[in-house]
C-alpha cells in the first residue's frame, strides 16, 4: 500500500470500489448520530464529487503551472481553440462557455494580453465591441499542451471501460440537470439556525 495515497496496489479497480472509504465514513457517523435524518445518498454523492474535484484541480493546476499558465487562461485559450483556428469571441461570450465569471474574465485577458498569448481588436462597425483571439504565441503554446491534458485526464480515469465512463457521463449529466432543476427550491428551505434568528 502507498502510504502518501493511501492505495493498496494489489487491489483490483472492482475492490477497491467496494472497499468503504472516508465518505462512507462521514454518512455511517451521520447515520449514527443523527437516525432522524432523511435518508443520506445525496450526501455521499456529494462528497466525492467534492473529493475529486479538489484531487483532479490539484494534478491539473500543477500541470498548467508547468505550462506558464493559470487554470483560467488554460481555459481560455482552449476556449479559442476549440472555436476554430480563427475564431474570435467577446469577454461575454468567453465568460458564457468557459468557467469564468464575467467580471473575472477581464483582469484575466489583460494578463494574457500582456503575456502576448491573445490578442484584442475593436469591432470595425461598433468600437464599444472588442473581439479576443488567439495570437501565434497562444495558440502553439495550447497546441502543445491540450494532447497531454487529455492523456493525463485518459490516465485518471484508466480504471473505468468506455461502458462505464459513458454511463457515468449520463449520470453526472443527470445530476447537473437535477441541480438546475431544484436549485431555487433547495436555496429557499428553511435554514432553522439559533444564531441567524439571533442576528435577524
Amino acid at each position: 500500500m502507498s502510504e502518501e495515497k493511501g492505495v493498496d496496489v494489489s487491489e483490483t479497480p472492482a475492490q477497491a470500489a467496494d472497499r468503504p472509504d472516508k465518505v462512507d465514513e462521514v454518512v455511517r457517523d451521520w447515520e449514527r448520530e443523527r437516525p432522524d435524518l432523511p435518508p443520506l445518498s445525496a450526501m455521499g454523492v456529494f462528497g466525492r464529487l467534492s473529493r475529486i474535484v479538489t484531487r483532479q484541480r490539484a494534478i491539473f493546476n500543477a500541470r498548467h503551472e508547468a505550462a506558464g499558465l493559470s487554470l483560467g487562461s488554460f481555459d481560455v485559450l482552449a476556449n479559442l481553440r476549440r472555436s476554430g483556428a480563427s475564431a474570435r469571441k467577446t469577454a461575454t461570450e468567453l465568460a458564457e462557455s468557459s468557467m469564468l465569471t464575467s467580471g473575472g474574465i477581464s483582469l484575466r485577458l489583460d494578463r494574457m494580453q500582456a503575456d502576448g498569448l491573445i490578442e484584442r481588436n475593436r469591432d470595425a462597425r461598433d468600437r464599444r465591441v472588442v473581439h479576443v483571439s488567439l495570437s501565434e504565441r497562444g495558440r502553439d503554446l495550447i497546441d502543445a499542451v491540450y494532447g497531454q491534458h487529455v492523456l493525463a485526464q485518459s490516465t485518471l480515469l484508466a480504471d473505468l471501460d468506455e461502458e462505464e465512463l459513458g454511463l457515468l457521463d449520463r449520470l453526472l449529466r443527470k445530476i447537473e440537470e437535477s441541480i438546475d432543476r431544484h436549485a431555487d427550491t433547495a436555496r429557499e428551505l428553511p435554514v432553522h439556525a439559533p444564531e441567524a434568528a439571533e442576528r435577524g
